[in-house]
């Protein structure tokens, strides 16, 4: 139990990650029922689909999940208003500024946090009044900064009041463990999450995370100024060399329309986009999510306890 813990009323400071057309009510309940926070990732669907999502997460689990919401999604405006129908407690952001909804979403009760790739959006977060933030390195899958989160997390949380939750590159306990010690006090977990038995994304998506290596996720779109990262396949090899080809934005979005929800929800993971973070060579193997929640604590605390050990403080 932590700060963040006690603000958003979870047992464990474990955000799962907001993955459009993966994070669903099954997921974000399932999470949530292990002690951690679930997150229905909105994505660019339309109010009723989000509403209907949270009324059934409502009926999976009694303890608190949250809604992402992509704020440069043309269904903005709409599933902003339906979180607060809906009496959501916690609300993520990404993709833009929440300004125009923090007073409405907060007078409400409701708890609202940011995620940022960079110390300046961070501050500016903090100056808007957001409650706590995520800051993610440019380890983690799907949309990226430039900063790795070893480098980030420290900067932001000397720069800023509120509390810090890190993301990118945590795949374990160990990476839990490091977050802490940046000065975190909590962690946003995603590519792991979906290999969980209860996330819904397509078998073949599954199983090509369990196959990776390490070197096997790679960034495209770089040029273009709005990264992303996913696992190498024919998509990723045909998008980097048009961009080698000095292709224009407007032919390289083609590229890339509709290419996350063939390989997630079609299972298309040849000409799909399979966004995965750098950790996808850590896993092996899918679980519960109880099950993946565990396994970090555990790790964590034997290392916290391990770590009594390791260093000689009286030299």
């Amino acid at each position: 139990m932590n700060s963040i813990c006690e603000m958003l009323n979870i047992k464990y400071p474990i955000f799962q990650g907001a993955m459009a057309w993966i994070a669903d009510a099954d997921l974000a309940a399932a999470v949530s029922n292990a002690g951690g926070l679930g997150i229905i990732a909105a994505g660019n669907a339309p109010g009723d689909w989000l509403r209907s999502e949270i009324q059934k997460c409502k009926t999976l689990t009694d303890k608190p999940f949250g809604v992402n919401i992509m704020l440069l999604s043309p269904y903005a405006d709409e599933v902003a208003k339906v979180v607060l129908e809906e009496k959501v407690k916690i609300v993520t952001t990404g993709a833009g500024s929440p300004a125009k909804y923090l007073k409405d979403w907060q007078e409400s009760g409701m708890k609202v946090i940011p995620l940022v790739p960079s110390v300046a959006l961070a501050k500016r977060m903090e100056k808007l009044g957001a409650d706590a933030i995520v800051v993610e390195g440019t380890e983690a899958g799907g949309h990226i900064g430039e900063l790795t989160t070893m480098v980030l997390v420290p900067q932001v949380v000397d720069a800023v009041k509120i509390p810090v939750i890190a993301a990118g590159g945590i795949g374990d306990g160990r990476g839990f463990a490091a977050a802490l010690m940046l000065g975190a006090v909590g962690i946003q977990v995603a590519t792991r999450f979906l290999v969980a038995k209860e996330c819904n994304v397509h078998q073949n998506y599954k199983d090509k995370i369990i196959k990776a290596g390490d070197t096997d996720a790679v960034a495209t779109g770089r040029s273009t100024g709005h990264p992303v990262r996913g696992l190498k396949n024919k998509m990723t090899r045909e998008f980097l060399k048009l961009e080698k080809a000095g292709v224009d934005l407007l032919e390289l979005e083609k590229k890339g329309s509709g290419a996350l929800r063939a390989a997630a929800v079609e299972g298309d993971v040849i000409n799909g986009s399979i966004m995965s973070g750098q950790i996808a060579g850590m896993i092996t193997k899918e679980q519960t999510a109880q099950e993946i929640i565990n396994d970090y604590l555990s790790e964590l605390k034997t290392l916290i306890n391990k770590s009594k050990d390791m260093i000689d403080f009286d030299v």
